[in-house]
């Protein structure tokens, strides 16, 4: 069995604590709850600075780090039981409607905001394995080192595709547990 791991990263336009990003600081910890409860969530890693969840490993940034004197820059590292529980997520409810705010954030830019892998269930993925993939896929191209949704692989290596009518199916289930967190958060 394997759990698919995603490492995202970006660069805030401005630093961190700018009113500009107040936006995204807002939705942080509301996209992380929708994270947890949507189907095929395994687990995600903390920042050294939060109590729970423990940091998988220190964590590091891309060569496509720019420091705006915080020492800061939005990134995730989580798993999921497969392709189409992760796009559900992705793009649909509460993070979809972050995405679409993204551009008042941050730059844009030239490598993958975001990079794809599998790895053993039981294992943890590190900060530094998500940054060495993320520069792979940036410096190579989607390879079943480090994939994106537009060119998938398999756990064994193959090429494939997001199963689109599962992705529906998620993305229903998730929006009534979300509807249901967006509740309690009024």
């Amino acid at each position: 069995m394997h759990h698919l791991a995603i490492y995202n990263f970006n660069n805030f336009r401005v630093p961190s604590d700018e009113p500009i990003n107040q936006g995204f600081h807002d939705r942080n910890d509301l996209n992380f709850r929708a994270a947890e409860i949507s189907e095929g969530f395994i687990a995600r890693s903390g920042h050294g600075e939060e109590e729970a969840p423990a940091s998988w490993g220190p964590q590091v940034f891309p060569r496509f780090y720019v420091d705006n004197g915080d020492g800061w820059a939005p990134s995730s590292l989580s798993l999921w039981r497969d392709l189409s529980s992760l796009f559900a997520f992705t793009y649909s409810g509460i993070h979809i409607e972050a995405m679409q705010n993204a551009r008042q954030w941050f730059d844009r830019h030239k490598w993958p905001p975001y990079v794809l892998w599998w790895v053993r269930e039981g294992s943890v993925p590190s900060w530094q394995e998500g940054v060495e993939r993320l520069e792979h896929i940036h410096d190579h191209g989607p390879t079943y080192f480090a994939f994106d949704f537009k060119k998938p692989f398999d756990p064994h290596g193959n090429p494939t595709a997001v199963d689109r009518a599962a992705v529906q199916r998620q993305k229903g289930r998730n929006a009534a547990a979300q509807a249901r967190l967006t509740v309690h958060e009024r």
